[in-house]
C-alpha cells in the first residue's frame, strides 16, 4: 500500500507503534479519541509547549522538527501512519523538544495522557511495545551520530534517500517517489550536511541514473546504484 493511500484507512506501517500492538489493543487505540484532519503545513505540536498529551497518526506523513542553539531548524525525523508522537513530554512531563508538522494530508487523534496511562496500565504488553518504541528512536539517533562522523556527507546523503524511498516510497512507472515534498535544505538538515553539498551529491546521483528530481521531489530510479552510494549494497 502506498503511504499516500493511508490517510482514510488507519494504515500502521512496520515498526511504527500500531503495528506493535495486538489487534485488540490496536483497535482500542484507535478508537480512543475522535479522528481529526490536518494539512500540509499545520502543526501538531509547537517546540517548548507545556502540555502531556499524545498524538496517534492514523495516516499521513508529518515531520518532527527543532530548533538549534543557532536558530537554525533541524529535521529530526519523518513519522508515519500508525505512529505515536509526544510521547516524551507524556512520559517525563517535560515541555516538548521538538516540533511535528504536516507534510501531506494527514489524520490523526489526541489522547490525553490519563487516558494513555489507563490504556497502559489494561495492556502491558501495549506499555512494553511504547518502551521498545522509545528504545529504537534512541537507537537510530545514535546511529545517526555515528554516522555523522564516520561517513563523508555523500554517504550519509544517499543512506537517507535509501531509507526514505523503501519506508515512505510510492510505486510509480519510474521508480519509488518519496510521497512528500522534501527540500534540499531539509535533506541537508536530516542528513547533517551542508545544503551545496547535498546539491553536488544529488546532480552526481542524477548523472548515475539514481534518481530523478522534481520540485520538492525525488524518485528513486535505481535502487541498487543508490545502495553502492549509500555503501549498503547487498545489506538491505
Amino acid at each position: 500500500m502506498d503511504v499516500a493511500d493511508a490517510t482514510t484507512v488507519g494504515w500502521a506501517a512496520p515498526g511504527t507503534y500500531l503495528h506493535r500492538l495486538t489487534e485488540a489493543a490496536r483497535d482500542e487505540l484507535r478508537a480512543m479519541a475522535p479522528r481529526r484532519r490536518a494539512e500540509p503545513g499545520d502543526v501538531l505540536i509547537h517546540q517548548g509547549a507545556l502540555e502531556h498529551h499524545v498524538i496517534l497518526l492514523h495516516g499521513g506523513i508529518s515531520k518532527v522538527t527543532a530548533l538549534t542553539s543557532d536558530g537554525a531548524e533541524a529535521l529530526l525525523a519523518i513519522r508515519v501512519g500508525g505512529d505515536l508522537v509526544g510521547e516524551m513530554s507524556a512520559l517525563n512531563d517535560r515541555p516538548r523538544s521538538a516540533t511535528v508538522t504536516a507534510c501531506t494530508p494527514l489524520a490523526y487523534s489526541v489522547i490525553r495522557r490519563p487516558h494513555l496511562q489507563t490504556f497502559l496500565a489494561r495492556h502491558p504488553a501495549a506499555a512494553l511495545a511504547l518502551a521498545g518504541m522509545v528504545a529504537d528512536r534512541l537507537r537510530w539517533a545514535n546511529q545517526f551520530r555515528v554516522e555523522f562522523t564516520a561517513y563523508p556527507a555523500k554517504v550519509r546523503v544517499a543512506r537517507v534517500l535509501v531509507k526514505m524511498a523503501l519506508a515512505y516510497g510510492r510505486r510509480t512507472p519510474a521508480g519509488l517517489e518519496i510521497g512528500f515534498e522534501l527540500t534540499q535544505s531539509e535533506l541537508a538538515s536530516l542528513c547533517g550536511a551542508a545544503e551545496v553539498t547535498v546539491q553536488k551529491a544529488l546532480r552526481d546521483f542524477r548523472h548515475d541514473g539514481a534518481i530523478v528530481t522534481g520540485y520538492r521531489t525525488v524518485t528513486v530510479t535505481n535502487l541498487d546504484t543508490l545502495r553502492k552510494a549509500a555503501d549498503l549494497h547487498g545489506a538491505l
